[in-house]
């Protein structure tokens, strides 16, 4: 059975993917993707996309950004995030 996902969160979940393909090697971009998934976190929890949310916390576990390093768990993150 598939999730019913709101439209408005399918786009938030497309536009943290294109984030994170830029956000490898920047660590703003890397903070602005993690506040981005922590946020969605809450929505689809609220939405009761029970499944969508324990992926999304699957990432932000992975997720941590570190300043003046790059990110050693990009590609994992990265495949992740494809699966959306």
């Amino acid at each position: 059975m598939t999730e019913d996902i709101p439209q408005e969160l399918k786009d938030e979940l497309e536009k943290a993917a294109l984030l994170h393909q830029r956000a490898t090697s920047d660590y703003e971009k890397c903070q602005e993707f993690n506040r981005l998934m922590s946020d969605l976190l809450g929505r689809l929890e609220d939405a009761h996309c029970d499944r969508t949310a324990d992926k999304v916390m699957g990432i932000l576990l992975d997720c941590n950004p570190k300043p003046g390093s790059q990110c050693d768990k990009a590609t994992r993150i990265g495949e992740k995030m494809k699966k959306f």
